[in-house]
């Protein structure tokens, strides 16, 4: 398997908003790149055109010294070991995964109306027992989501198994939902960061 090098990066000031973390090594953690994938995902499943809001959100915070283009992008992120295409496996530095980690925080602000919506027409059908297809865009949602989740990932990796089950990969949608919330607000980009490294340091 070729592992290429993260390439030299620049430091734009926005990175100074989140603070260095010591004790987890140079590479970020395995289980931190995962996460920030799937919070891109989300990101994806709920704006249609989340692909160029990425990009357009990078030249905002002025991380385009990080986050080059969409081919650049797509190398970032897969550094996710669940996704396929695992030649083009690399580690992802801290500075990338602060850029990454920004640019969800600043979406999910913007989507935050949205958001709200689907997790309480989610908590309405769930205390009614109804199906989730009875909200339109919820429905619409799980349904990006379960195919972007589908066409990225490696379905022979172990943890990736479970979501041919349509149940488990809305489940996981959802949690994904309440993640994107979990970044929205002023200290969003703070609370996501440090959640990245629970556990993670000695």
């Amino acid at each position: 398997m070729q592992v290429d090098s993260p390439p030299a990066l620049s430091s734009p000031i926005i990175l100074e908003t989140l603070p260095d973390i010591s004790g987890v090594g140079d590479s970020f953690p395995r289980r931190a790149r995962v996460q920030l994938d799937l919070l891109l995902l989300g990101i994806e499943a709920l704006d249609l055109d989340g692909s160029e809001a990425l990009l357009a959100i990078a030249k905002d915070l002025e991380l385009q010294g990080i986050v080059k283009d969409r081919v650049n992008l797509w190398r970032m992120r897969c550094a996710n070991p669940l996704r396929k295409y695992g030649s083009q496996r690399r580690e992802l530095s801290h500075a990338e995964a602060k850029a990454l980690t920004l640019m969800v925080c600043h979406l999910a602000r913007r989507l935050t109306a949205l958001i709200r919506q689907l997790l309480l027409a989610y908590d309405q059908l769930s205390d009614r027992q109804l199906p989730l297809e009875s909200s339109y865009r919820l429905s619409e949602y799980l349904e990006r989501f379960r195919a972007h989740f589908r066409s990225r990932m490696n379905p022979k990796r172990a943890a990736v198994i479970p979501y041919m089950d349509d149940d488990k990969l809305n489940s996981l949608a959802m949690n994904v939902l309440n993640q994107l919330l979990f970044c929205t607000g002023t200290a969003g980009p703070q609370r996501l960061w440090s959640s990245l490294f629970d556990g993670e340091v000695a």
